[in-house]
């Protein structure tokens, strides 16, 4: 896997992952919810913002199978998704562990482990 990249804005999202849990960028002007963290609130502008703990539930709103991937390593297919977490912001990840993708398919969080003691943020199937 390609190493994910951590910046002075990212790394408190990437320490919250160590502990597994899923945090969104809540801006303290607006109050908009919105991942990945960034130095703007892409409602208002404001640099203002804090990090909130979220569940980790979400519905499928666009997906894709993958049956031959850019990485030779990555085993092949696997679902890439759009999941809109319950707080509303919107998360490109993967689903594991679901057969039939569809959209609208209620999905909760699961975790892959990164070799330095991240996660990446994965989802699966609540039914």
């Amino acid at each position: 896997m390609t190493e994910i990249p951590e910046d002075e804005v990212t790394a408190p999202w990437w320490d919250a992952t160590r502990q597994r849990r899923l945090t969104v960028q809540r801006c303290a002007r607006c109050g908009l919810a919105q991942l990945p963290p960034r130095v703007l609130c892409t409602g208002c502008g404001s640099t203002a913002s804090r990090l909130e703990s979220v569940d980790g539930r979400g519905v499928v709103d666009s997906y894709t199978v993958i049956h031959r991937a850019a990485d030779p390593a990555a085993e092949v297919p696997y679902t890439v998704a759009r999941v809109r977490l319950a707080e509303g912001p919107i998360l490109l990840t993967a689903l594991v562990g679901v057969s039939e993708p569809r959209c609208d398919l209620p999905v909760t969080l699961a975790w892959r482990p990164l070799p330095d003691g991240r996660a990446l943020p994965v989802f699966t199937t609540e039914e």
